[in-house]
């Protein structure tokens, strides 16, 4: 189900716990609505990934995660055979053949092992046989320039040829989320294919709100404490600032030691929730970021 307008799909992805701001609503409705890819690109914990996975539950589609990494190839995202079982079932037949005498058809037990039901489908195979799909293709930028032409040639095609079984085609073509925390600037290729939105850091009233829809048992006086002192975090020069998800694995450590507000001795022992440089935890230390919550 599409919902018919960005404010009717804001609502959606509200009522199954992700608060989006009316430009990345926007962009969610008019990829449902094209049918276009879209590359999101952001710092990392901004709700990137939190937002593909909301769209799939909103929208009442399967969600596949495909988890990019330096070295990934076609193979690792697309389809195996699954060698064990095809042994296996190799030695059956002829166990088999020769229980009753018979010679096994050779082209025809070589024909068997390459069944389907002997293929592992890896996420991008997945995601053409399950209709309606969300596929989310995270961090992109950690994987080589090989595998960014091969993932174009899927998007274009929603389909790809198994030379054991033929073309596999979508029934209905996934909708695409791509991530990516620029740690390498995609190609324009992949770009120009995809609608672009940049997810920045929420404002200190939206970030309240998403601490309290996502961990209701945080007062609402603590979610604001994180918040203003996450916000101020942002303003210094840390290696890494912290995101949405850093806000909030805080706000639940807090939550987790009975903290109904943040005072500074609780919130400098805590700070191993939303800082993961020691650079990063001194700097915050001596600026003091809690003191004008």
């Amino acid at each position: 189900m599409t919902p018919a307008t960005p404010a009717a799909l804001a609502e959606a992805l509200a009522g199954v716990g992700y608060l989006a701001d009316d430009g990345l609503a926007t962009a969610g409705h008019l990829a449902l609505k094209l049918g276009r890819p879209l590359f999101l690109e952001g710092d990392a914990g901004v709700g990137k990934t939190a937002f593909a996975q909301a769209l799939a539950t909103a929208t009442g589609a399967h969600f596949v995660r495909l988890q990019c990494y330096e070295g990934l190839d076609a193979a690792q995202a697309l389809y195996d055979w699954d060698f064990p079982r095809q042994i296996l079932h190799l030695r059956t037949v002829e166990a088999a053949a020769a229980a009753s005498g018979d010679r096994p058809d050779t082209a025809a037990l070589e024909a068997s092992l390459y069944d389907r039901r002997f293929l592992i489908a890896r996420p991008l195979l997945r995601a053409l046989e399950l209709s309606p799909c969300v596929l989310l293709v995270d961090e992109i930028d950690r994987a080589d320039d090989e595998f960014e032409a091969f993932l174009l040639e899927i998007l274009a095609d929603a389909a790809i040829t198994i030379p054991e079984l033929g073309r596999i085609a979508a029934g209905t073509p996934p909708l695409t989320v791509l991530t990516s925390n620029r740690t390498r600037e995609v190609h324009d290729a992949l770009k120009r294919r995809c609608l672009y939105h940049w997810v920045e850091h929420p404002g200190f009233a939206q970030e309240v709100a998403i601490i309290r829809s996502r961990l209701p048992e945080v007062t609402e006086r603590l979610a604001a404490d994180v918040a203003g002192a996450v916000q101020r975090m942002r303003q210094l020069d840390l290696i890494k600032a912290p995101g949405v998800a850093e806000a909030l694995d805080w706000a639940s450590a807090l939550a987790a030691l009975g903290a109904r507000e943040l005072d500074p001795d609780l919130a400098a022992a805590t700070l191993g929730a939303v800082l993961k440089y020691r650079e990063d935890s001194e700097r915050v230390r001596a600026a003091q970021p809690w003191a004008a919550s």
